[in-house]
């Protein structure tokens, strides 16, 4: 099938071609004819299958058939509510993209950013509207936004909302939407509250399956160290000791972890940098941007603020903590091995993680490649629950002495200090 064959306005066709898309990509050629036909739409998929342009063409063409070259301030007439600031402007960039012939106006709006400038953009006009949930609702409740004329709503990442948190902003913002709309839902996984959520947004949709949760990419080759938690570090040297790993996503659990992961990186003169929620967007967008244009080997990222990342022929991704949840084993390895490229998924096990493997093995259905050429293997053995209530009291007891005593450090050192403190 060929993107001509979907009956697209030439303009959308025009810009299609400035990006050398020729192919519809599965979730495209299932998506677009049926909401083309603005029917409700429950998308399963996962990133990187193509989605975006999935909901962003059929609304593209909506709005030239109806708008066309209306003048006059614009109303907002589509909405597109997404989880993270990072994935809200890779979706503005695409409506950007595709609808470059059509004379529309897109507006993104997110937080951590000053409002003022995105407040400016929307008194100017615009015909279709990229918001993260919290921004949207402060600058509705100020009187900047009015919902009123949405034709088409769009709920991207449906689960990525859930564990944000933000369910409860967009049951306060479907009563803001008008009843008579054509509504596209997306979700890389279905439990039952996204299930329920997309019961009250969706009259009778069209379901569209692609690539369930549990399937990885053929193209992508998975390799498993074992290692021990001392030995994590080192091991991570000798892996990016290989020069073909010239541009590497690595995944950290925690946000603290991916900035000790990068002083370890830049302690070896290896260029690298973190994204996670403590991070301000221009420092998000800088990292990206470096690690983009090939300026940084390594960027380290929580799952969290990874949601969106698109990085064209991305080629490796490591695990340097093996996740709980093997869902988001998945989605992280994912993001290399994009449309039919080659990818490897590197993942690194400490004891502690052995259970969270076993658990990916039985979603995935096979075996990850034990890598034998490890000069770290994995010698200890995990800890039973009783050391584990030891190692977790003697962490806390570790931490209140550093604590106490950095206390009496400045108490000693500060006689402003000793007076607060009663002394």
């Amino acid at each position: 099938m060929k993107f001509e064959d979907l009956k697209l306005h030439p303009a959308i066709l025009k810009a299609l071609k400035d990006e050398n898309y020729s192919e519809p990509t599965s979730i495209q050629a299932k998506a677009i004819p049926l909401a083309l036909e603005k029917a409700d739409i429950l998308g399963n998929a996962q990133t990187g299958t193509g989605k975006t342009a999935a909901f962003a063409i059929p609304i593209i063409q909506h709005l030239i058939k109806e708008i066309g070259q209306t003048k006059g301030k614009r109303k907002i007439t589509s909405l597109v509510v997404t989880p993270t600031r990072e994935l809200a402007i890779q979706i503005g960039d695409s409506f950007k993209a595709y609808g470059k012939y059509s004379h529309l106006q897109n507006t993104v709006i997110f937080g951590g950013v000053p409002q003022n400038p995105q407040v400016r953009q929307l008194r100017k006009g615009t015909d279709i509207l990229i918001a993260t949930p919290g921004r949207l609702l402060d600058l509705m409740d100020q009187g900047h936004i009015s919902l009123r004329d949405i034709k088409y709503f769009v709920l991207d990442e449906a689960d990525r909302m859930l564990d944000m948190g933000f369910i409860h902003d967009i049951k306060k913002l479907l009563l803001k939407l008008p009843k008579e709309r054509q509504s596209l839902f997306f979700s890389a996984t279905m439990p039952p509250k996204i299930k329920n959520l997309s019961q009250q947004i969706l009259v009778n949709p069209k379901t569209v399956t692609v690539n369930p949760v549990s399937s990885t990419a053929e193209t992508i080759q998975q390799q498993l160290y074992t290692t021990n938690k001392s030995s994590k570090k080192n091991l991570l040297f000798h892996i990016l000791e290989n020069d073909e790993l010239e541009q590497v996503l690595m995944f950290s659990r925690t946000k603290h972890g991916a900035d000790r992961i990068v002083r370890n990186l830049r302690n070896k003169k290896i260029e690298s940098a973190a994204i996670h929620g403590d991070k301000s967007q221009n420092q998000r967008q800088k990292a990206l941007k470096q690690f983009k244009e090939g300026r940084i080997r390594v960027l380290v990222a929580t799952d969290i603020a990874a949601r969106g990342i698109d990085i064209d022929k991305l080629r490796f991704v490591i695990n340097y903590d093996i996740p709980n949840e093997p869902e988001t084993y998945v989605h992280r390895i994912g993001r290399c091995g994009r449309a039919g490229e080659e990818g490897i998924a590197i993942s690194m096990c400490e004891p502690e993680e052995n259970a969270y493997v076993k658990d990916i093995e039985k979603l995935i259905k096979q075996k990850i490649e034990v890598v034998s050429d490890n000069p770290f293997p994995q010698t200890d053995k995990p800890m039973n629950s009783e050391e584990k209530k030891e190692f977790e009291k003697e962490k806390q007891r570790k931490k209140q002495e550093f604590f106490a005593n950095r206390n009496k450090k400045r108490g000693d050192q500060n006689p402003k200090f000793r007076r607060k403190r009663g002394k």
